[in-house]
């Protein structure tokens, strides 16, 4: 970094993004050679989830394959919540997007043709996934377009700065509020723009158990919705049925591929449970499975991925990530079944946007997975993410472009508050563990009412920005979940197990709305938690 606080405080810029992961990266080199401002807050390659990708993009290239089937894969799972449109634009956009990947030098595996090779993951009726060296696609790709931008001249990076507030102005955006990322006692930076690109990633990270990493903690939703934003579907996470337990945090990813080649799920008494629960056992819907390896751990059998017959002595060739973590923790796959647990990993709720990626805030888009397009409804489809994230930042590239911005207001001295400072500890725990208790993958109505009482109250009192953003996410998901007294999706309600008959509607609320049903709680009694919940 060769700029100082003093001169990025006074600078200006016509347009920022924020974020490192895929979509931020793409819609600046899809922007160039205009002029951009990209901000992460980590080194480019680190701290976004699509980073640590495994299973790949989603796209009919195959001979045989259509548009039209992916979308109908898609709206399949999606629990009724998929904008039908938006899905079927995202599916037709996908080949010219991989073509655009393999022109930034992403090295797409090939079959013996020399064309893109193609696998197979859970509820897809084809093989239509495009990866890297097996499960390698998020890392190949995001180093591939690093590079890129690093060569891209147009681009400003600002790395190692965090986004902790928007600055609006008569409902339209007119800056941002940065901090150095881990230096928190730093005085914050004021960025002024009128167009503003949200791509900080999703939220998995408020929970205690999580394939995401740290940066993905919800800030992006917070700020957004902090500053006025519609927020779209909060309620709906996705849990990764097969995250590697392993005591680490996050938790090793064992990508849904391993199912597509054939690893079966089985228990402690080498049992395999999902073929009672879905005709497709290992290869049903994300949610199912999830419910599935959760009630096994549960019942205390335990839960685990077993790859000794699909893969054997193949597997360290054909999935070295997942090989890998599991060597490093003491587990040889080749020979031994994978301890699993269901994990936080995807968040199909965000700031809702149109089909262009604009938000409700004038000069505010979003893309990736802070953003929700209602292309995953209630349930994401495996390596749809990926797609979302290009698709999406090439719109929003094609909007921004198509437009002229107007020129940065002037930034009064005055900072959003409260403080900066390191988050206390012992808070930012019991959030993740109430998260995980009442807010997983199973809900019910009494937990999450304690959960909405007590993220409001944090949302309300902290003293801390960091803290306070992370309740006002962790606040959003958890309302929602109780205001949504049905079953749908990823969302699972132990005293409303079943969905409700009619019509489907997408959540579509704000953070006053949330606020609201926080106080309505307020006015009834509520059974208590265990202390230990909130310590």
């Amino acid at each position: 970094m060769t700029n100082t606080i003093h001169d990025l405080t006074r600078s200006t810029d016509n347009v920022v993004i924020v974020g490192g992961g895929l979509a931020g990266l793409f819609c600046a080199l899809k922007l160039a050679p205009r002029p951009v401002t990209l901000i992460s807050a980590a080194p480019l390659g680190q701290g976004a989830s699509s980073a640590w990708a495994q299973g790949g993009i989603a796209a009919a290239v195959a001979e045989g394959d259509t548009p039209e089937a992916h979308a109908a894969d898609t709206i399949a799972v999606g629990g009724g919540l998929v904008d039908e449109a938006v899905a079927l634009g995202i599916a037709r956009e996908a080949a010219p997007r991989i073509h655009d990947l393999l022109a930034y030098g992403v090295p797409f595996d090939r079959d013996l043709e020399g064309g893109l090779a193609v696998g197979q993951e859970a509820a897809h009726s084809a093989r239509r996934i495009v990866h890297v060296r097996g499960d390698g696609a998020g890392a190949a790709i995001i180093a591939a377009l690093s590079d890129a931008v690093r060569r891209t001249p147009s681009i400003r990076l600002m790395e190692g700065f965090v986004a902790e507030a928007l600055l609006t102005e008569d409902g339209a955006v007119t800056g941002l509020q940065l901090r150095e990322a881990g230096n928190r006692a730093a005085r914050p930076v004021v960025l002024a723009s009128r167009a503003i690109v949200l791509a900080t990633g999703g939220l998995g990270h408020l929970y205690d158990v999580t394939t995401n990493p740290v940066e993905a903690s919800g800030s992006g939703l917070a700020i957004a919705a902090r500053a006025g934003a519609v927020i779209a579907d909060p309620e709906f996470v996705q849990f990764h049925p097969t995250a590697i337990m392993v005591g680490r945090d996050p938790a090793p990813l064992a990508t849904e591929a391993l199912r597509g080649e054939g690893a079966t799920l089985i228990n402690g008494h080498g049992e395999r449970f999902m073929r009672a629960r879905h005709p497709l056992a290992e290869l049903a819907p994300r949610d199912i499975v999830a419910r599935g390896v959760f009630a096994e751990v549960a019942a205390g059998r335990g839960a685990f991925l077993d790859a000794r017959q699909a893969l054997g002595a193949r597997f360290a060739e054909r999935f070295p990530t997942v090989h890998a973590s599991c060597i490093a923790a003491g587990v040889d796959p080749a020979t031994q079944a994978i301890p699993i647990a269901p994990a936080a990993h995807y968040h199909m709720g965000g700031i809702a946007v149109d089909a262009r990626g604009r938000s409700s805030i004038e000069g505010l888009w979003a893309g990736g997975e802070v953003s929700s397009t209602g292309a995953h409804g209630a349930n994401r489809l495996a390596s749809n993410s990926l797609l979302e994230a290009v698709v999406y930042a090439a719109r929003i590239a094609d909007d921004i472009a198509g437009r002229t911005i107007p020129a940065p207001a002037h930034l009064p001295d005055a900072l959003v508050t409260p403080r900066g400072g390191a988050p206390d500890a012992a808070a930012m725990k019991g959030l993740r563990t109430m998260m995980s208790a009442h807010v997983g993958v199973i809900r019910e109505g009494d937990g999450l009412a304690e959960a909405v009482r007590h993220f409001a109250m944090l949302e309300r009192e902290a003293g801390n920005i960091v803290l306070r953003n992370l309740a006002t996410s962790a606040l959003f998901v958890a309302a929602a979940a109780w205001t949504r007294r049905e079953s749908r999706g990823a969302h699972f309600r132990s005293d409303h197990p079943a969905d409700v008959p009619g019509p489907a509607r997408r959540t579509m609320t704000t953070l006053v709305a949330m606020r609201e049903v926080a106080e309505s709680l307020n006015e009834r009694p509520l059974p208590r938690i265990a202390q230990s919940m909130i310590a």
